[in-house]
């Protein structure tokens, strides 16, 4: 009965953990989904992607209608003043205060770098040891309006402009950083598939091994072999299932590392699909440097660094120009000042008062001319045309780099690709050879070291050839992330 218990037991745990964990059977464009969406890499990306998005929508908001209100209510203060009589004596007095105030205010930024804006302003505060009461009402519409914007340095489009820079910048990060994702998730792939069929290898060399060593077992018990060829062999067993452990544990360490790569818990269970195909890919040349030059990051980042650059040098030089504004306000405003009276009719008679009064207004131009700077200005504009030219000269040095790169990499593609193409042929040819080399092992006219060459050279073949079709086609995921275009499926990476 106890047995029982504890083999139900058993089974219901073991139900369980295999429960709580997943099965993944995963192909290269599955595994690369999964660590799109789940990697921690990517995860922040993202984050700096949403952050260059939101400073965009910072600055674009700044061209928009502000309204802000400041509500003083209330407002108590408890203190003691002081004045002096014509004879020089002081006296001190206690005041306490009750106040109510409100500020409303509406600004509109102009894409001219100036503002119109309106001001509403309501206040009252009353002496409580004298009831003495005081309120102002104040309405006022300004404008202000920087000239040298017109012709010099507008800073409200410059920010806009760095903003939408700055968000493209950060956009084309992300996809770069995403193709080196791919490529990331390519090379582990193909790693724990190049270990996943090591492990497969030295399983049917172990197998192989073993048919051999009970071969020479039984050629050895009817005396056709010599001792030393029985011992051979079993040393050969010993050294493939050696192989074969190896094996399996450097493929449960990648494995370890490719679910880590791809963002899944170390208790799932991954296998790969271990089918090596592979599609003949023709490259034009000129159409991957072409896609290239347009999309890789390091040219439209010197393009960048040319355009801000530029807005700096505007900026520098707009700081010895001749500098104007214009501002103007209109305003109406009403007080009243009584005793023994309440808020509301204080602030009705404001009102009042500020129908009656006559507007107030102004208007005024201010000039700010640079006289003398002994050159400082001029030395730092031209300092900063110099640092323009070094983003030109860098920009034409990445353009030529990158139009190497990929040269050299397309070159290394067509080579891998007949590489792969004619170890194809060396795998069948090593593996009708090493049939014909058991079988003449088997009918005694070989002896054992011939038959361990003769394996070692198929374990070469199919080792060569799996290095052969992984070089490949991490070559083609190297030129997709180096020109962001899939010429595989003739489509540019968006």
């Amino acid at each position: 009965m106890r047995k029982l218990f504890l083999i139900c037991t058993y089974l219901c745990v073991s139900s369980l953990l295999l429960h709580s964990q997943s099965v993944h059977i995963l192909t290269l464009e599955e595994s690369i989904e999964i660590a799109k969406s789940k990697s921690y890499s990517m995860l922040k990306l993202g984050e700096d992607l949403k952050i260059a998005e939101y400073n965009l929508k910072s600055a674009t908001s700044r061209l928009k209608t502000h309204i802000d209100m400041t509500i003083g209510a209330p407002q108590y203060t408890e203190t003691i003043e002081s004045w002096k009589d014509t004879t020089g004596i002081t006296f001190y007095y206690p005041v306490k205060e009750l106040g109510y105030s409100t500020i409303l205010t509406i600004n509109q930024p102009l894409p001219t770098d100036g503002n119109i804006f309106i001001q509403n302003m309501l206040s009252s505060g009353e002496n409580l040891n004298s009831n003495f009461r005081s309120s102002r009402l104040r309405s006022r519409i300004g404008f202000s309006q920087p000239l040298h914007s017109f012709y010099a340095y507008n800073n409200i489009r410059s920010t806009l402009k760095r903003a939408e820079l700055d968000y493209e910048r950060s956009s084309k990060q992300y996809k770069r950083e995403e193709l080196n994702l791919v490529y990331q998730v390519s090379s582990a792939y193909y790693n724990l598939l190049s270990l996943q069929r090591s492990t497969e290898i030295a399983h049917l060399d172990l197998e192989r091994q073993m048919d051999a060593h009970e071969i020479s077992k039984n050629k050895y018990a009817a005396g056709l072999i010599r001792e030393v060829d029985a011992l051979q062999m079993e040393v050969d067993l010993a050294e493939a299932q050696n192989n074969h452990d190896i094996a399996v544990l450097n493929e449960v360490s990648a494995r370890n590392s490719f679910k880590e790569l791809l963002g899944l818990n170390l208790d799932d269970s991954v296998t790969l699909h271990n089918e090596l195909n592979y599609q003949i890919i023709i490259i034009d040349p000129e159409k991957a440097i072409e896609m290239a030059l347009k999309n890789r990051l390091e040219v439209r980042e010197q393009e960048i660094q040319i355009e801000l650059q530029k807005l700096n040098i505007k900026q520098q030089k707009s700081n010895g120009m001749i500098r104007g504004s214009i501002d103007a306000y209109f305003e109406r405003a009403g007080i009243d000042q009584q005793t023994d009276i309440g808020l509301f009719p204080s602030i009705r008679n404001s009102y009042r008062n500020l129908i009656d009064r006559n507007s107030s207004y102004g208007v005024g131009l201010t000039i700010t001319i640079p006289i003398l700077d002994w050159g400082e200005n001029r030395a730092l504009v031209r300092a900063s045309e110099s640092r323009l030219k070094q983003y030109n000269y860098r920009k034409e040095e990445v353009e030529r780099e990158i139009e190497t790169e990929v040269k050299n990499l397309i070159a290394s593609i067509n080579s891998n690709l007949k590489r792969l193409q004619v170890l194809e042929k060396n795998v069948l040819v090593a593996e009708k050879s090493f049939e014909i080399t058991r079988q003449r092992f088997s009918d005694g006219d070989i002896d054992s070291q011939a038959l361990a060459l003769e394996r070692n050279r198929l374990n070469n073949a199919y080792t060569s050839h799996l290095r052969a079709y992984i070089n490949y086609q991490l070559s083609l995921a190297d030129l997709m992330r180096k020109t962001f275009y899939d010429f595989q499926n003739q489509w540019e990476v968006d």
